[in-house]
């Protein structure tokens, strides 16, 4: 790493710092924005599967925005922790109960589809202008991400943020896959790797 320029990790505690320091009240707010912004900006087939996720810490609530989207036609599911490694995603119907599924979230039990996201709704520390995020350190998503690309499948995705959480870089390395958008409570923004659908 190139001196004078922070690392992914301190990126990561600055960022999540700045957003534990809004209040409930804010990041409430803020939450139902994005779900508005994604309701209006956000496009996809009806039938399309897109991947939410349930609120850990501070992070986005994004089930206004996930009911907005089911209300749109798309077929919810949720990252469930099979392993200390792996997350799969299960279909999230409708009132569906559900259970701690590992890192702090819940999700979907063992009878719901496992499904492969067309659109994945991405929880994150940290993105740049070009899109390269910072997840929480563990590789999940990125695990889940390469296991998609493998199987040839492509899925839209767009880190869920809030405006505070933006960096002017972060330290990219070969193997990290770029977002395609970022919805924020400023809008979503689609970044050069990808144009609006």
């Amino acid at each position: 790493m190139t001196s004078g320029l922070l690392t992914k990790a301190q990126i990561r505690v600055e960022r999540l710092a700045l957003r534990d320091a809004l209040s409930f009240e804010q990041r409430q707010l803020k939450s139902l924005a994005i779900s508005e912004n994604g309701a209006v900006a956000l496009r996809f087939a009806a039938g399309s599967v897109v991947s939410g996720f349930m609120p850990i810490r501070s992070e986005v609530d994004a089930r206004p925005l996930m009911e907005a989207l089911r209300a749109k036609g798309g077929r919810i599911c949720l990252p469930v922790m099979v392993d200390r490694e792996t997350i799969v995603f299960r279909e999230f119907v409708k009132g569906a109960e559900l259970f701690k599924s590992g890192f702090g979230t819940t999700g979907p039990g063992e009878n719901a589809a496992v499904l492969d996201p067309d659109v994945l709704l991405v929880p994150l520390s940290a993105f740049d202008v070009s899109g390269h995020r910072i997840g929480y350190g563990a590789g999940h998503y990125d695990r889940a991400i390469a296991r998609l690309h493998a199987k040839g499948l492509n899925p839209v995705l767009i880190g869920i943020a809030f405006d505070c959480q933006e960096v002017p870089s972060v330290p990219a390395e070969a193997h990290d896959v770029a977002l395609d958008a970022v919805l924020t409570e400023s809008g979503l923004r689609y970044f050069d790797n990808r144009t609006a659908q």
